[in-house]
């Protein structure tokens, strides 16, 4: 709204909508934190002198003086003078209309039951939407036909098209609404016995916030902005809700709600006007000016003005209990409570213009003292299972840190991981921006440690790249084969065949005898003058960079790591998308580095813990988002979940059972893509008689291999007097060298290298975890 375009006195309109200071909860859009940084740096940087700082001021000076002659014609009203304000006339029928849905104003016995006090807080409910201007076959044999008939008669039916918008109403199928709900103390007249105007609270509460559709064909969704009055007694709510940047005006309300509730409805009304001059004054003397973030795009949606009904369910609670346990959970002190019922209510939504009527069926909400203490909880728990991730890891990296580890690991396992940490953070710290208190500084901690997990991640994700450069770089073409020479001129000696003659040459004659001197040899060709070589034009910016990704591992890793995090942060903004592509993280996670493992026939190198512990750690976030039903964010459990994590466990199972039976033992071996070195070939033993009974010395700790007395007894069995040579087939060797005991595939007590170099089993492990070539002769070595 720009300076000039203040609202008049008497429209429906109020700046302070949305910002008084009460509990209302607000949901900031993806774009405000930004919005509000860029204009703080601009204030910053223009001293609060500049045209944006006079425009806003002149803003809410205006606002000020709008909001001043309504207060003024509003209290000429009440005191029965003379005054521009008339009260609105309620339709008759709407009352009936909305009996027929819910139960509206039943008051309990304060000893059996109560309503909450407080509604402050969340709610989420299905809607079911009725057309009241093209009723279907169904709602025309409805009890209510007759109302919604005789209430949609003063409606021009013709303008109902352009006051809808473009919105689909029929399309929404759920809704949220966020409420923000403050007793209102007002002093009470002379009537009520109070003459000293002594100030209390009553039965009325000023209440306002959002009514939110959602669109689940699109990400699109629809505000609508409400203020009523909540009446404590009876747990009943009256209210207007306006499309965003129409604006309601407080005044009305007493014309919503019954006869015997006008008079307190009105002076809680002027009260709430009275406070929001004064927060708007103090704005204005302080300097301390808000930008206007409703979207001009917003109210274009819809004209409709709607009306809100609600009726709080009843507890079974008695009234001093259930004030006992709403004090509670504002500043808790620790006593014990009666268990809090479940928070509930009934509601209708209904649009006379616009011929709309919502129903909205057993809304629950969680307030937002309590959600607070639920978010806290969470970040403790969240905050362990991070630093048990981060303890994890640091202890596999440091286990992985050497040649032979470096080589076995996946890059794009840890990768993957780093994603998942970088979706962490930015959850976390989501919702400490839109905790906005003391449990912010809670969330802060476990958002802190995915960070410092999504560094480390990355940076042993480049270091696994690097050390495995080589595989990415492709093997050099064979060179073509080399022409062979041209035939040589055969030697003056040998005389011609008869017949014959060079060609291009006379036949000599008869008479003359062959010439015996030799044909001297043919001058060399002259060199030509080396050409000077054409200087090369310099390569464009994009060639350049293409090339360099292209040739550089480290740059093409950190490239891919950079594009996944712009489609992460899409992928977050759109929320049709995040739970299949965070579903797809989980499930690549370990499958990659299976694929590897059987690709290159080697073992993962990944310890029984670190995967255990890191499956598990992963899934308390998805199961908690996923599959509690009473998370903090409210998320619908999907079922699926569970089979993720049955996937995730049986993929940490098989990472398992290769490093203790082979990398490719769930494969055929016609499947194997690479073949294995055995480390274990049959051996001659020596003679029984012999004084040292031993295969040689270990050429890395230069002692005896010794021979046990089970190869003695597998050597009676062998038909050519191998170690483990027996006759009974490729099944008894396969068993007999790659038995498995113990945890799993036990290694024979020797291994002779491919360079004919024989070791212990054990002291070759030892090297191989630090170097993978021969202590010997230098020479590559294979895994063991």
């Amino acid at each position: 709204m720009s300076s000039n375009e203040h609202p008049a006195a008497d429209e429906p309109r109020d700046l302070e909508n949305g910002t008084a200071d009460n509990n209302a909860p607000r949901q900031p859009r993806s774009s405000v934190p930004s919005f509000l940084f860029i204009s703080f740096v601009l204030f910053m940087l223009m001293g609060g002198r500049g045209d944006e700082f006079a425009s806003s001021r002149d803003l809410y000076v205006n606002g000020l003086q709008s909001l001043n002659h309504q207060l003024s014609n509003y209290t000429a009203w009440l005191n029965g003078t003379a005054t521009n304000f008339t009260l609105p006339a309620q339709d008759p029928n709407t009352m009936p209309l909305v009996s027929s849905f819910i139960a509206h104003g039943r008051t309990l016995d304060p000893r059996r039951g109560s309503y909450y006090a407080n509604m402050t807080g969340y709610w989420h409910a299905a809607i079911q939407a009725h057309n009241l201007t093209a009723l279907n076959a169904t709602e025309r044999r409805a009890p209510w036909r007759p109302l919604s008939e005789q209430w949609m008669l003063p409606t021009n039916l013709t303008l109902v098209p352009a006051r809808l918008g473009a919105w689909n109403w029929t399309r929404s199928n759920k809704v949220t609404i966020n409420i923000g709900d403050k007793l209102v103390p007002f002093a009470r007249n002379a009537s009520a016995g109070n003459a000293d105007g002594e100030e209390k609270e009553r039965d009325i509460a000023i209440i306002h916030g959002k009514i939110e559709f959602s669109d689940p064909m699109s990400s699109d969704e629809l505000h609508l902005d409400f203020e009523g009055v909540h009446v404590v007694s009876t747990g009943t709510v009256y209210a207007f809700a306006e499309g965003p940047g129409r604006g309601n005006d407080i005044r009305a309300l007493p014309a919503l709600v019954p006869e015997g509730l006008r008079n307190d409805t009105a002076r809680a009304a002027e009260k709430e006007l009275r406070a929001r001059i004064n927060r708007l004054q103090d704005r204005i003397n302080t300097g301390v000016f808000e930008q206007d973030t409703s979207s001009t795009d917003d109210s274009l949606k819809t004209n409709c003005s709607f009306q809100f009904y609600a009726q709080l369910d009843p507890t079974n609670v008695p009234e001093e209990q259930m004030r006992e346990l709403e004090r509670e959970f504002e500043e808790p002190t620790g006593i014990t409570t009666v268990r809090a019922p479940e928070l509930a209510l009934e509601a209708v939504l209904l649009s006379q213009d616009c011929g709309l009527l919502y129903e909205v069926q057993h809304a629950t909400g969680v307030q937002t003292k309590r959600l607070y203490g639920k978010i806290t909880t969470y970040s403790g728990i969240s905050t362990i299972v991070s630093f048990i991730l981060l303890a994890l890891f640091r202890k596999q990296a440091t286990e992985s840190s050497s040649a032979a580890g470096l080589s076995k690991v996946s890059r794009y396992t840890f990768l993957i991981q780093s994603l998942i940490d970088a979706i962490s953070f930015v959850g976390h710290v989501t919702v400490a921006i839109l905790a906005d208190g003391q449990p912010s500084l809670s969330v802060l901690a476990p958002a802190g440690l995915s960070c410092l997990l999504f560094i480390y991640e990355a940076q042993f994700a480049v270091l696994i790249g690097q050390m495995q450069a080589h595989e990415d770089v492709p093997s050099p073409a064979p060179a073509p084969p080399t022409p062979a020479p041209p035939p040589s001129t055969p030697p003056a000696s040998q005389p011609p065949t008869e017949g014959s003659a060079p060609a291009g040459e006379a036949t000599p004659p008869t008479t003359a005898p062959p010439t015996t001197t030799p044909t001297p040899a043919p001058a060399p060709a002259p060199t030509p003058a080396p050409a000077q070589p054409n200087e090369p034009g310099r390569p464009g910016f994009l060639p350049f960079l293409w090339n360099h990704i292209r040739t550089d591992p480290a740059a093409r890793l950190w490239t891919i790591m950079s594009l996944c995090l712009i489609i992460l942060f899409r992928v977050v903004i759109m929320l049709s998308l995040p739970l299949f592509f965070i579903s797809m993280l989980y499930l690549s996670m370990w499958a990659i580095q299976i694929y590897r493992g059987a690709r290159r026939s080697r073992s993962s190198g990944l310890s029984t813990t670190y995967l255990v512990g890191t499956t598990l750690g992963r899934l308390f976030y998805a199961c908690y988002f996923l599959g509690c039903p009473k998370n903090i964010f409210d998320v619908e459990p999907r079922p699926w979940i569970f089979l993720l994590a049955l996937l995730m466990l049986a993929q940490a199972g098989t990472l398992d059972f290769q490093t203790r039976f082979g990398p490719t033992f769930f494969l055929p071996r016609r499947v194997a893509r690479a073949e294995t070195y055995d480390y274990h070939p049959p051996l001659p033993l020596p003679d029984p008689e012999a004084p040292e009974q031993s295969l040689g010395d270990c050429a890395i700790c230069m002692d005896a291999i010794e021979v046990d007395d089970g190869m003695r007894r597998r050597r009676s069995k062998s038909r050519d007097g191998l170690l483990g040579g027996g006759g009974s087939g490729a099944e008894e060797r396969a068993g007999f060298f790659r038995s498995v005991a113990g945890k799993g595939a036990a290694r024979k007590s020797y291994s002779l290298a491919p360079c004919h170099h024989l070791f212990h089993t054990a002291c070759l492990e030892r090297w191989l975890a630090i170097k993978n070539i021969c202590p010997q002769c230098r020479r590559p070595l294979p895994p063991l």
